[in-house]
């Protein structure tokens, strides 16, 4: 929200996902879209934005994204959640 032109988006798409915001006044649905984007930005940090990052990472090494694709057999080991 740093960029007037990118808060002007989000403010102006909202409508679509939350259609109560119609209610609120434009002062109202800026602290609302700010406060948003600061929630999700708390929020996603850890996982999915490491996840997508991943993801972009082995996508853009044609050799790790051909062994990705790979299918697997057997047994791959221990599963640690939440470790």
């Amino acid at each position: 929200m740093k960029h007037e032109p990118t808060a002007r988006a989000l403010v102006t798409a909202m409508p679509e996902t939350f259609p109560w915001v119609r209610h609120l006044s434009a002062e109202e649905l800026r602290a609302f879209a700010v406060e948003l984007v600061e929630a999700l930005s708390d929020a996603a940090q850890p996982e999915v934005i490491s996840g997508w990052r991943a993801t972009a990472r082995i996508k853009a090494d044609p050799a790790l994204y051909a062994e990705a694709r790979k299918p697997t057999s057997g047994d791959c080991g221990t599963v640690n959640i939440g470790e």
